[in-house]
């Protein structure tokens, strides 16, 4: 038998010296990063913002000039001059709903994408093994999405901006950046949740042609709710995205098309509320590991 006392390998770099040259490691089951990983969450976030920038001809800017085409047809093609809509020019009524619908679109595609083409090409590992938590996966993964729907956003606005006869001049900036953020967050999430439910791209895209464009054109975009019937008013207050293109669009105008009581608070209450349902579903959903992990 060996009487000698057992030095352990920590021990050992001490009483020699080697210890300050060796970087610390935490015992097993002790973690190592106590607090927030913010150089972890930056990392995956700037990977994401990369990774759509690389390819902006397609995810920025094609998407502002299809949506521009909307506000084209809509003002010229159906003879939109003169038309009024709660007091304001059409144009400029459906121009702040055209640019919350291409956000909103974009921040779910941005946001769907992700884990999805991770799971098909093999690469899921690279979101899972990195030391990141639940939460902070979630708010690199939203944070990319959200910062694509503001770059879209933006880029639309420019291009209203420069189109005679419309005029995207914010009259209530902190509503525009409330309701901006609201409503791209809101997609983000349900995106999220779409990446982690779909083992296909078809999957996504039947949630995109089902759910999320359905609820964008059906949210008021091109018209206005009060005049619609008591019970079409009633379904369109059902929908969440009609309270984020609302409260973007006052925004801009400086008025609203709901007949509800305090319409603005309404609507950010709403939009909160709706944000923290998907942000628990979406936490719970890959704290599972649910189709994500063998």
């Amino acid at each position: 038998m060996n009487d000698q006392p057992q030095i352990s390998r920590r021990d050992s770099r001490v009483s020699s010296g080697d210890f300050a040259a060796t970087p610390p490691f935490a015992e097993p089951g002790v973690p190592h990063i106590r607090t927030l990983n913010v150089p972890g969450m930056q990392a995956l976030y700037v990977k994401e913002v990369r990774r759509f920038f690389k390819v902006q001809l397609q995810t920025i800017w094609a998407p502002a000039i299809t949506t521009l085409l909307f506000l084209v047809i809509f003002t010229v093609a159906l003879g939109g001059a003169g038309r009024t809509v709660i007091g304001v020019p059409f144009a400029d009524f459906v121009a702040p709903g055209l640019i919350m619908m291409a956000m909103l679109q974009n921040s779910f595609a941005n946001s769907s994408f992700s884990l999805l083409v991770g799971k098909i090409q093999g690469t899921i590992v690279d979101y899972l093994m990195p030391p990141l938590a639940v939460g902070e996966l979630i708010i690199a993964l939203i944070g990319a999405a959200v910062t694509r729907a503001i770059l879209v956003g933006f880029a639309l606005w420019l291009a209203m901006l420069l189109w005679p006869g419309v005029h995207v001049m914010p009259d209530h900036l902190w509503a525009v950046a409330v309701f901006g953020i609201l409503g791209a967050a809101m997609l983000g999430f349900l995106g999220l949740i779409t990446s982690v439910w779909a083992e296909k791209f078809d999957h996504a895209a039947a949630v995109t042609n089902f759910v999320v464009t359905p609820l964008a054109l059906l949210s008021g975009t091109f018209y206005a709710i009060d005049r619609l019937a008591p019970m079409f008013q009633g379904i369109a207050h059902a929908n969440p995205v009609y309270y984020a293109i609302m409260g973007f669009r006052y925004g801009f105008i400086g008025t609203v098309d709901s007949t509800i009581a305090n319409p603005i608070l309404t609507a950010i209450l709403v939009l909160v509320g709706v944000n923290l349902v998907l942000g628990l579903l979406t936490y719970r959903l890959l704290a599972s590991g649910w189709k994500l992990k063998a």
